[in-house]
């Protein structure tokens, strides 16, 4: 692991603690289920890269040299919306009010592309965000185009084809402006991903594809960081193996209740459930 700013890290452990609570209150506000467990499980990755090691500007979200995110598991984007709400993009009272509303809807369990700006694909057909980011990467290649392509995957949705398809365009290309960072919780809503299809040995397989492995604890700020620091600086043209961070994290990592808890890849918050989410989240707060 490189050597990684501790203040750096406590300032978005910080962040994560925040974002984590106002997650929780987003999903009891709207009064409906959202996917918590999946959501709480990759707000440490998420928050690191739009706080730090993503290249974007939250006034102007399509700015043409900005990084992209491809949120796979687009199941979860209430986590990436309360991220957009904290960095100033939209109050959290305009998000509740046009969240799945009949005629003004603009947020929905799954993100449109077409209603925010932030989000660069409508994603929720899982398995579907790699293929999306291997030809972002290689568009920017073709363009030589110095940003960087990001894609967040669930481990549940590996086991859909499309998936080992850009993996293996991917390493064909070696498009090394590609990062996959795969939240390996190791749940989905049927259960334990290894009584489905196990995906298992994924750093074997996808070091056999042609990519780069990066093993980290991906709720641990400390781990995550020095993971995104290590990252070569972005080189759209340069042939080189794309990079896998294989992110083994909790499902409803933060909050006890939710933890290692398959029920919670969906579900709503009443006011109690609410109040204990919150305490227990700021229980888990770390100090360095």
């Amino acid at each position: 692991m490189s050597n990684v700013d501790l203040e750096l890290v406590q300032k978005l452990e910080d962040k994560a603690v925040e974002i984590r609570k106002n997650l929780c209150t987003f999903i009891y506000r709207i009064g409906t289920a959202g996917h918590l467990g999946g959501e709480l499980s990759i707000v440490d990755v998420a928050v690191a890269l739009y706080y730090k090691y993503m290249n974007y500007d939250p006034k102007n979200p399509k700015w043409a040299e900005r990084d992209r995110l491809i949120l796979s598991k687009g199941h979860c984007a209430e986590a990436l919306y309360t991220i957009y709400s904290d960095m100033g993009m939209y109050t959290m009272d305009y998000m509740v009010e046009h969240f799945e509303s009949l005629d003004t809807a603009v947020f929905s369990m799954h993100p449109n592309r077409k209603y925010i700006d932030a989000i660069e694909a409508s994603t929720g057909s899982l398995g579907h965000g790699m293929p999306l980011a291997t030809g972002l990467a290689l568009g920017a290649r073709m363009s030589k185009a110095n940003w960087r392509t990001f894609c967040i995957i669930g481990d549940g949705e590996l086991q859909e084809g499309t998936n080992w398809e850009a993996f293996m365009a991917a390493g064909q290309f070696k498009l090394g402006n590609l990062v996959a960072i795969i939240d390996k919780n190791d749940l989905q809503m049927s259960g334990p991903t290894k009584d489905t299809v196990s995906v298992d040995p994924l750093g074997d397989k996808m070091r056999a594809f042609g990519w780069d492995v990066i093993e980290i604890q991906g709720n641990d700020m400390y781990e995550v960081c020095s993971a995104l620091e290590s990252l070569p600086p972005a080189d759209p043209v340069t042939p080189r193996r794309p990079i896998c961070i294989i992110s083994t994290t909790t499902k409803g990592a933060g909050v006890s209740f939710m933890e290692n808890v398959v029920a919670w890849h969906a579900g709503s918050l009443n006011k109690a459930k609410w109040e204990e989410a919150l305490e227990s989240i700021e229980s888990k707060r770390k100090v360095r």
